[in-house]
């Protein structure tokens, strides 16, 4: 058995990633370009991507190809059409980064509510060894207990950061983006009504075509002065010409956004150049990437294989 392994430095420092040589004779590449692509996977059965690009000209051109293992939850980079059609298996991983995800949206939530880097460095700058008093005020912290939290998509995230704002005492409310989704441990409300009636709006929906540039400039008007929004999701959810515009006009008083239309981000990129920084804290897409979360994937993508193995026994 062929496998190979095209951006393990999607990964990063995992121990576990030799587990997939007990499948066969494995190729490790740090990264993979598209003019590199067909070289690597000529002669592969079982290729692993996390963001490398399998379409169907490249399929056309893979005879040995018989399993892709995705590297993550989503499988945009894959023409799922073709390989059904051509016998070839696709499997995506979920549930790895749950806690994760769900542990960097409250990072964000409470460095802004919290202002974090500018209590950190007014001690830091020693303005606090110049002060005349014990404390310092001049900054606004606000508790979690009470407020209104809305969440766009229960999905296996959106219940854990559910469950973890219930139990900072929030009043939980959702919005289901595929309409599927019913819990009646939470209110299920309408998009608009939850973008009116929350403090906090988080997003843990998919990216599709029913959810690109769901959140608009307009949709940001409906939300309350003092709210601020999350996402942890994917880029292109939030219009984010819209969100700068409506953060420069106080529309909202902040954001916290871990993932952005082109990633990486553009300099061009308008939340770049929102006036006042302190309205909008950055993680360059590394919610997911706990150590935990990253070797847990590992372990799923080679239990994909073995399920595929014991499925199809002669290769």
């Amino acid at each position: 058995m062929k496998i190979a392994f095209l951006d393990t430095k999607t990964m990063g420092d995992v121990p576990n990633l030799n587990i997939f040589k007990e499948f066969g004779e494995v190729k490790f590449y740090p990264l993979t370009s598209p003019a590199d692509t067909l070289d690597r996977l000529k002669s592969i059965d079982i290729a692993i991507t996390c963001k490398v690009v399998i379409d169907k000209p490249l399929m056309q051109l893979l005879p040995h190809l018989k399993l892709i293992c995705v590297a993550a939850t989503g499988t945009n980079n894959i023409d799922l059409s073709h390989a059904k059609e051509n016998g070839i298996v696709v499997k995506n991983v979920s549930g790895y980064s749950t806690n994760s995800v769900a542990q960097a949206t409250f990072s964000l939530i409470l460095a802004l509510l919290n202002h974090n880097s500018y209590f950190d460095n007014y001690v830091k700058s020693g303005e606090y060894a110049m002060n005349d008093m014990f404390t310092h005020i001049d900054k606004t912290v606000s508790e979690l207990y009470g407020k209104q939290f809305g969440i766009i998509g229960l999905g296996n995230i959106g219940k854990r950061v559910a469950e973890i704002a219930n139990a900072f005492g929030c009043k939980i409310c959702y919005y289901s983006t595929s309409g599927k989704n019913k819990n009646n441990k939470y209110d299920r409300v309408e998009l608009d009504h939850l973008l009116k009636i929350s403090d906090i709006v988080s997003i843990h929906c998919p990216l599709n075509e029913s959810t690109r540039n769901l959140i608009s400039y307009e949709k940001l008007k409906l939300m309350k002065p003092a709210s601020i929004m999350i996402n942890t999701s994917r880029g292109g959810i939030v219009d984010e010409a819209g969100l700068a515009k409506a953060l420069n006009e106080n529309v909202i008083t902040g954001a916290g956004f871990d993932v952005f239309s082109k990633e990486p981000i553009e300099l061009e990129n308008p939340l770049l150049k929102i006036t006042d920084k302190e309205k909008i804290i950055f993680s360059p897409h590394s919610a997911w990437t706990s150590f935990e979360s990253r070797k847990l994937l590992i372990e799923k993508i080679a239990l994909n294989i073995r399920e595929y193995l014991n499925e199809h026994p002669v290769i």
